[in-house]
């Protein structure tokens, strides 16, 4: 796909990155001469310097010929006014990255009248992701598909689980709990965990099944689940701001803490429920005035990752509760990994998912209808939602005689209300929609999960 990119910021310049890998021939856009040259000496894309809004500037680009057009400066109007030009000029779809809380409740005014294909708010994404775990906080990410009826969890195994040392076919024979374990990850090494894969501690492992049966499973082996009920937040940007509405609305008390006094006004002023403290968000000694070593969560959402980071291993020594720290730089994820911070949320990662979704629905093959990508494990293993239709290959047979690729799972299949397990003997039907866990990465139809 001939694919244009506005913006080489750091969500820019992954796109480029992930989207190269798989294919696409990239264009990218920015005013910065120094931008553009740091990203064609890194990766093969074409590049110019120029105002993606302008129509000289596109017109250089080839948006006659482009299939896509992502616009993800820092300017929401930026973002929007490309995506119209291109729309008009090339009529091809287009990708606005719309972070504004004002523009939140007409998100989909603005892709129903602007034409868009798609508008993305990383910020209330990430918002929700956090709100997610808040209900649950044994886990360390919590991914609905199917509009919410199956969620993938992620979870620690603490050493002491009765989990460590048994198979993943003893584990479900013992609690009798229908879930499906998809993957674990141990330091380096990810697997699909088969019936006969051996937990063990510390391991990071992924599971599928409805919420609330997902919740009875780890409460039966230890993981019990109270829902947060109060939560210390440091830092009042667009998550916070996005997670003070949601939160309102669940009746989980917030308290934020803010360096900028304009930032705690608007707090205030927009959610009366919310305790808002203009302070010193690196002093340890607010943070504990404030009750840090009693509150059930702990958040670390400022606009500075490495503050972030050092408020977590902080609170990490004071605080029992829940722990989430934001981070907006992708480059040392695997670093950060090794720190052990609980919950890491990248709202960065979102919108780069939700895009690359909706690139290989465009390169899709018949009966291919690709819903939902998620990245278990970026760059390792990749969780995808089907449609089924009448011209998917996998209709009708049984799955034990399916030839699946290696690292290839079905981890659930939802017909009608029911939320199906997968066995043997089951088989995928016309309206269902199947979740897949797969360590083949790059899929854009379920033809390619086959074996040839």
């Amino acid at each position: 796909m001939k694919i244009i990119i506005v913006g080489c910021g750091q969500v820019g310049r992954t796109l480029a990155k992930e989207l190269i890998r798989e294919g696409n021939d990239i264009t990218v856009i920015d005013t910065s001469a120094e931008k553009i040259k740091a990203v064609t000496n890194s990766i093969d894309v074409m590049g110019i310097v120029g105002n993606g809004a302008s129509h000289l500037t596109q017109a250089e680009a080839n948006v006659n010929g482009a299939d896509l057009l992502i616009a993800v400066t820092d300017s929401d109007e930026l973002n929007l006014l490309c995506c119209i030009i291109a729309k008009k000029e090339g009529d091809c779809h287009t990708i606005a990255r719309v972070r504004d809380h004002a523009y939140n409740k007409e998100a989909n005014y603005l892709k129903d009248e602007l034409g868009l294909a798609m508008v993305i708010n990383p910020e209330l994404e990430a918002a929700e992701d956090i709100a997610r775990v808040l209900r649950f906080p044994a886990a360390l990410a919590i991914e609905p598909f199917a509009k919410g009826r199956v969620e993938l969890i992620k979870f620690k195994l603490p050493e002491d689980s009765e989990l460590v040392g048994a198979s993943v076919k003893d584990a479900i024979a013992k609690y009798k709990y229908d879930v499906l374990f998809c993957s674990a990850e141990r330091g380096d090494e990810v697997f699909v965990t088969k019936g006969d894969f051996v937990f063990k501690a510390k391991d990071v492992i992924s599971m599928i099944a409805p919420p609330r049966r997902a919740a009875a499973f780890l409460g039966k082996i230890g993981l019990k689940g109270v829902a947060v009920g109060s939560a210390i937040v440091v830092g009042g940007g667009e998550v916070t701001h996005y997670l003070c509405d949601i939160c309102s609305k669940r009746g989980i008390k917030l308290k934020v803490i803010d360096n900028d006094r304009g930032v705690c006004e608007k707090l205030a002023r927009d959610f009366s429920d919310v305790t808002v403290i203009h302070g010193d968000t690196a002093e340890q000694e607010t943070l504990i005035e404030e009750g840090i070593e009693h509150t059930d969560a702990f958040l670390a959402l400022t606009d500075n990752d490495e503050e972030n980071i050092f408020l977590s291993l902080f609170a990490k020594e004071r605080c029992e509760g829940k722990l989430v720290t934001k981070i907006d730089r992708l480059d040392f994820n695997d670093v950060i990994q090794h720190l052990e911070l609980d919950t890491v949320v990248y709202p960065k990662n979102v919108t780069s998912s939700l895009i690359l979704r909706f690139v290989r629905s465009l390169k899709g093959k018949a009966g291919s209808n690709m819903e939902a990508l998620y990245p278990v494990v970026p760059g390792k293993v990749e969780a995808y939602e089907f449609l089924i239709n009448d011209k998917t290959p996998i209709v009708g047979k049984r799955l034990c005689d399916l030839k699946l690729k290696d690292g290839v799972l079905i981890a659930a299949i939802l017909r009608g209300r029911s939320v199906i397990t997968p066995h043997g003997l089951d088989t995928v039907e016309v309206g269902d929609r199947v979740i897949i866990v797969s360590l083949v990465l790059g899929i854009t139809g379920l033809d390619e999960l086959l074996k040839k």
